[in-house]
Formats: C-alpha cells, structure tokens, sequence
C-alpha cells in the first residue's frame, strides 16, 4: 500500500468539448489560455470533425486528450494506439474492462513513439450504477470493481485511471502518487446532474486527490463559460 504524499498538486483542468459544431469551439477556446486548460475530444466530436480538429487545435498549442473508450481484440487495440500516437496528441484511453491482453498490446503499441500520450484506462464511466453493473453480470460492489480495475492498470503499466471522485483518494493510497487519476461529471453544487450518478462538486475537489478534473456541460451549457472556467481555475489553485 502506497503512503499519499501531501506535497500533491492542484488538479489541472481539461474542458470537454461537448458541441455539436466548430464555432463553438473556437469561440470558447481562442479566449483562454492552453497553459491553463487542457482540452478533451470525444466520440461525437470525432465522428462529425475527424482528425483536422485534432489539428486545427495542436496549432493553438492545446494538450488534447482525444477519449474514445477504446475496447477490442489486442491486435485491433495495438494498431489503433500506434494511429493515435502519430497525431501528437497528449492523452487517450482504453477500457480497462477489455481485460490486461488488451491493455499489454495498447502499451506496447506506445514503444515505437519518441513522444507516446498518456495511456489513461477507464474503470467505470460515471453514469453507471450498482443497478448497472448487476445487468452485466458483476456481483462486486461499484468500489471494488472500480479498484480492481485500477490494479490490473497498474500491473499492466498504464499511466492511470479514470474515475469517480468519491474513490480517487483510495486510488491514490492503494497504488501511489505517480498513478494518474482523472475526474470526470465536474459540477457546481447547484448544477444539474444530467445523466450523472457520480458527480464530483467543485466544491468538493480539495478534499480529494486526484490529478485531473474533467469539466463538459458545466462550461458548455454556461451562458458566461470563460468567466465560469476562470472562477474555477481560480478556486481550484487557491489554498
């Protein structure tokens, strides 16, 4: 069991870039500043933009973290990571639930990279529940499987996990400082949920460990979302 050192540093911001069009994502992000924010593109903003997004944002020097969940066979895995990896990008992510064949090709897939992203495995997408987990079939609780799955990252040398808020702190203590853990289903307290069974407020994230935070609707459905990332940042790096 890992010690949590108390020299651990704020958690830096990635905003999801949940919009359905490209104006609005220049409009948000050619007004903040890429030393501050990192950026992540999903499945949807993939599917209708492709890679010239992927470029057109690297030439705003942005850190991306391209989230497409992957999960398949170990040898569709290892080709679609060495495809990622010459975009440049800074982080992607693979299930951790495709089982440790799957994350050993997805890492070996990094060595032929001078510069490889972060290799982030998913443990439990946040909108899951125990009701959820029972349907497939898995008798744990949502904790366990959650920490059984960061082990099997860590034992397959993977940069870290996503995760739920609430386990982040455990994560940090069962497997170390250096295991990365990413936070998604950021809100203010009074925001809405959505389909979110696990959310994490900002309010909350001090009393937690965890790396990254990662902040979609609370900023994409804002009528003022600059000046909402700002009161953020500034809360987030204040102590």
């Amino acid at each position: 069991m890992s010690i949590i050192s108390e020299n651990l540093k704020n958690p830096e911001i990635i905003i999801a870039l949940d919009y359905v069009d490209k104006k609005s994502v220049f409009n948000l992000i050619d007004k903040i500043d890429p030393k501050l924010f990192k950026l992540k593109i999903g499945h949807s903003m993939f599917i209708k933009f492709g890679i010239e997004l992927i470029k057109e944002i690297k030439r705003l020097k942005f850190d991306i973290f391209l989230d497409l969940k992957l999960y398949d066979i170990p040898n569709i895995m290892f080709k679609s990571i060495s495809i990622i990896s010459e975009l440049g990008i800074w982080m992607t992510s693979v299930h951790a639930s495709g089982s440790g064949n799957v994350m050993e090709y997805a890492k070996l897939a990094l060595r032929n990279f001078n510069k490889p992203p972060l290799l982030i495995a998913i443990t439990t997408l946040t909108s899951f529940s125990e009701c959820d987990l029972y349907q497939i079939g898995i008798k744990n609780s949502l904790p366990k499987y959650i920490l059984q799955l960061a082990k099997l990252t860590k034992l397959y040398q993977l940069d870290g996990v996503v995760c739920p808020g609430f386990i982040a702190k455990k994560i940090k203590k069962n497997f170390g400082n250096d295991f990365k853990v990413v936070v998604p289903g950021i809100r203010f307290i009074n925001h809405n949920p959505h389909d979110q069974n696990f959310v994490t407020y900002i309010e909350e994230i001090k009393k937690y460990h965890m790396d990254y935070i990662v902040i979609g609707r609370t900023i994409t459905t804002s009528s003022n979302p600059v000046k909402d990332l700002y009161r953020i940042w500034n809360y987030v790096n204040t102590r």
